[in-house]
C-alpha cells in the first residue's frame, strides 16, 4: 500500500481530549504530545519530500455536537485536504459523570453533519473509532452506551470515510498481550505507550 497523501497536502487532526494530547493553544502549529504528533513527525521523517503539513485542533472534553458547532472555524475555513476524526467518548462518558447522556442518534446525526460538510468541501476524511477498555471495572458499563454508537460510527464510515481506523478492537487485542492500565490507565486516555499504539495503527491505515 501506498501512502494516501499526495505532495505538499494539510492533513487535520480533530477530536476531543485524546486528540488535544495537551496542544499549545497559543501556537497554531503545535500538535500537542500524543498519537498526532507521533504520527506527523514519523510520516513527515518517512516522506520528507512530500512536504506535509499536520494540524491539530482537538478540544479536551468536546463531544459531536461540540465539533459540530465549531466546524466552520477549526476544518472548513483550515481548508485541510484530509481531515482525521476521533469523536465520541464523552457522548458516553457524561451519561456516567454528569448525567447528561447524548443519544445514539443524535451522536450520528451531529457526527453526519460534519462529514457531509466535509465531502461537500472536497475533504477526505480518516475516521477514528471511539474506543474503551475496562479500567477501573466500573467502566465496564460503559460499554452499554458507547457500543452503539461505534457501530454508528462504522456505519457512518462506509458511506463517508476514506479511511477508518478500528482502534477500539486494536486496544481489546492489546490488553491479552499486556494489562489494560499499560495502555489506557483510566480506560479512556492513552499512555504513551497508547498514543504510540494508536500513531502506528494511523499511519499503517494511510499507507505510511
Amino acid at each position: 500500500m501506498s501512502l494516501l497523501f499526495s505532495p505538499e497536502q494539510t492533513i487535520l487532526f480533530q477530536g476531543d481530549s485524546i486528540t488535544d494530547a495537551g496542544r499549545n493553544r497559543e501556537d497554531p502549529a503545535n500538535l500537542g504530545t500524543g498519537y498526532a504528533l507521533m504520527a506527523a513527525g514519523m510520516v513527515q521523517a518517512a516522506f520528507p519530500g512530500y512536504d506535509l503539513k499536520f494540524i491539530n485542533r482537538g478540544i479536551s472534553g468536546n463531544r459531536a455536537a461540540d465539533l459540530k458547532a465549531r466546524w466552520q472555524e477549526d476544518c472548513l475555513d483550515l481548508k485541510p485536504d484530509w481531515v482525521s476524526v476521533l469523536i465520541g467518548i464523552n457522548d458516553t462518558w457524561r451519561r456516567y459523570d454528569q448525567n447528561n447522556p447524548t443519544s445514539t442518534e443524535a451522536y450520528a446525526e451531529n457526527y453526519r453533519t460534519i462529514l457531509s460538510q466535509c465531502k461537500d468541501a472536497g475533504i477526505r476524511i480518516i475516521m477514528c473509532e471511539p474506543f474503551l477498555l475496562p479500567t477501573p471495572a466500573d467502566r465496564e458499563v460503559w460499554r452499554e452506551d458507547l457500543d452503539p454508537k461505534i457501530d454508528s460510527a462504522r456505519k457512518l464510515a462506509r458511506e463517508f470515510a476514506d479511511v477508518y481506523v478500528p482502534f477500539d478492537g486494536m486496544f481489546s487485542q492489546a490488553a491479552i498481550e499486556q494489562k489494560m492500565s499499560y495502555w489506557l490507565p483510566d480506560g479512556v486516555h492513552p499512555s504513551p505507550a497508547g498514543h504510540a499504539l494508536m500513531a502506528e495503527a494511523w499511519m499503517n491505515a494511510v499507507g505510511a
